[in-house]
């Protein structure tokens, strides 16, 4: 009686394992095999000889002032996983802000919030709203 418990008990766990991990296959997001891409965001930047993230000297000024912006944009929690994202690159004080956002208000707020560090005159602002998916 003991081994046919037994029996039924791994073959009920053997059952449970299988639809447990087969529900998680089926559970995948269609789109988790492909990797997030702003190749075509970065093209335009490249191709326009706009300033890129690569281009960030190491004054300690302007390393300062990235820091700034990038922890008020951070700690504002009402903001996309996107315009957490952004790119900031700040040249001799000036900042240009880019890569996708979710909204219009998006791209307002953070671009208030680099003005708010360097100065409004001091900020480039060329991020793009992304399209709806």
């Amino acid at each position: 009686m003991d081994s046919g418990a037994n029996k039924i008990l791994r073959m009920g766990l053997g059952v449970a394992l299988f639809l447990g991990c087969a529900g998680a296959i089926f559970a995948q997001d269609a789109n988790s095999g492909q990797a997030p891409d702003n190749t075509k965001t970065n093209a335009h930047q490249r191709a326009n000889g706009e300033p890129s993230a690569d281009q960030q000297k190491e004054d300690t000024s302007d390393r300062a002032i990235t820091q700034q912006v990038r922890k008020a944009i951070v700690k504002d929690k009402a903001l996309s996983t996107y315009a957490h994202n952004i790119k900031i690159i700040t040249q001799n004080g000036q900042v240009t802000l880019a890569g996708p956002v979710r909204s219009e208000e998006e791209k307002k707020a953070l671009e208030e919030k680099a003005s708010a560090v360097a100065g409004v005159s001091n900020v480039k602002n060329q991020l793009q709203v992304a399209e709806k998916q």
